[in-house]
């Protein structure tokens, strides 16, 4: 039996605002995750072990961040002849251009596209979370099922619900939906990978845009998640592994933390799953003179020869002797140097932290915006931004 005919699409052009100085020079996809991959890495590699071949990626804030990354996709098996990644930049010269505005917005604009290519089931996933799923499997079990959407569901803390689509369910029938509510139903969660029947789906788009306008469509769980509820046509496929949306700046902290375990919650490297990303830039890591190194992940190219622990290292990141790095997320480029101290905090790319300096401390996480210089002597306070927004930043 001939296998269906699938189609991905990646919702990758999210502004990515919560992530603050993070996504002020990169597309939140491109943001970098336990060293060397990036977020983007995890739905694609998900593609590639589901034997997905098509896959579209919607790119808008910070293109060229992504594009840098993705290349011609031959990490995840997608540098194909006929078919592989294609990238969807927003559009002008049609009815259906211009700027996204929202998922469903995106959605609506390469409505005619996706009616070319035909799938019998179209996958759309978001590039914020970090988890393994099947997408195959999922999309074989909604094409039985016969509902317009199959929502993938998991379990999210009692007070972070508010930030999910949140929906009730009745064995597998999804009866109720609320996107982003005040009171939460339930803690059961869309996790952003829903499968659609096209058809039904993009027809019931086209009404909610003569009813709303293209850009009152905004996001898949304003009105056509709930218009596809309210009609009976959604079901949900709980997810049983992890999951982590990591859309700010603590959540992302913490997925760091996780990943440092003796056990962590995805073997990023396990044989039949790997998670892929481009690589091959950096040299071996370099653990020099006194440098001390626990319970860390530390990537390519990087030289220690301080004290790093409970930390993240980034390819290309240098702590000097005398610096002391504890329970942090160092992105690429970082050099702490000799007498400085930085404590759970997210430092972004190429940060220069002069010696003596301190960020952070105990509390909230810190966040030190990208390719900034932290003079000598300098204290950061624990949950503070550096530099503050409304202030001028020193640059290098």
């Amino acid at each position: 039996m001939a296998l269906p005919r699938l189609l991905v699409l990646v919702l990758a052009g999210g502004a990515g605002g919560r992530l603050q100085l993070l996504t002020e020079h990169r597309a939140k996809p491109a943001v970098p995750f336990a060293g060397v991959y990036r977020l983007i890495d995890f739905p694609l590699s998900n593609c590639e072990h589901s034997g997905i071949p098509d896959v579209w990626v919607s790119i808008q804030q910070h293109p060229a961040s992504l594009a840098d990354h993705l290349a011609n996709g031959r990490p995840w098996d997608l540098d194909r002849t006929t078919g592989g990644l294609m990238t969807l930049p927003p559009f002008q010269g049609t009815e259906r251009g211009g700027w996204n505005t929202g998922t469903a917005n995106s959605l609506w604009r390469q409505a005619e596209l996706i009616r070319q290519f035909g799938p019998e089931a179209l996958v759309v996933v978001s590039a914020d979370a970090v988890y393994e799923l099947d997408y195959r499997e999922v999309a074989e079990a909604h094409l039985q099922s016969g509902a317009e959407v199959t929502m993938v569901t998991t379990e999210v803390a009692a007070d972070d619900a508010a930030r999910y689509g949140i929906v009730e369910v009745d064995g597998d029938r999804v009866t109720g939906y609320a996107y982003k509510p005040d009171e939460p139903a339930t803690t059961t969660a869309t996790n952003e990978v829903f499968v659609f029947d096209p058809g039904p789906t993009l027809d019931r788009l086209e009404q909610l845009r003569s009813e709303v306008g293209e850009e009152g469509l905004e996001d898949l769980g304003t009105h056509l998640l709930p218009a596809q509820t309210r009609d009976g046509g959604a079901r949900a496929h709980p997810l049983k592994g992890y999951w982590r949306d990591v859309g700010t700046v603590p959540a992302y902290w913490e997925a760091h933390q996780e990943f440092l375990s003796e056990e962590p919650p995805i073997d990023l490297d396990a044989p039949g799953w790997p998670i892929h990303t481009r690589g091959g830039r950096h040299s071996a890591a370099r653990v020099l003179d006194d440098g001390q190194i626990e319970n860390s992940l530390l990537s390519g190219g990087t030289r220690v020869s301080g004290n790093v622990r409970g930390s993240v290292i980034s390819p290309g990141v240098v702590v000097e002797a005398g610096a002391t790095v504890v329970d942090s997320v160092l992105l690429p480029g970082v050099r702490v140097r000799s007498g400085a101290t930085v404590t759970r905090a997210v430092v972004d790319d190429r940060v220069d932290v002069g010696s003596g300096a301190t960020i952070g401390g105990d509390g909230d996480v810190t966040l030190v915006g990208r390719a900034v210089s932290v003079p000598e002597g300098t204290e950061v306070s624990a949950g503070a931004r550096y530099p503050d927004p409304e202030e001028d930043r020193p640059t290098r």
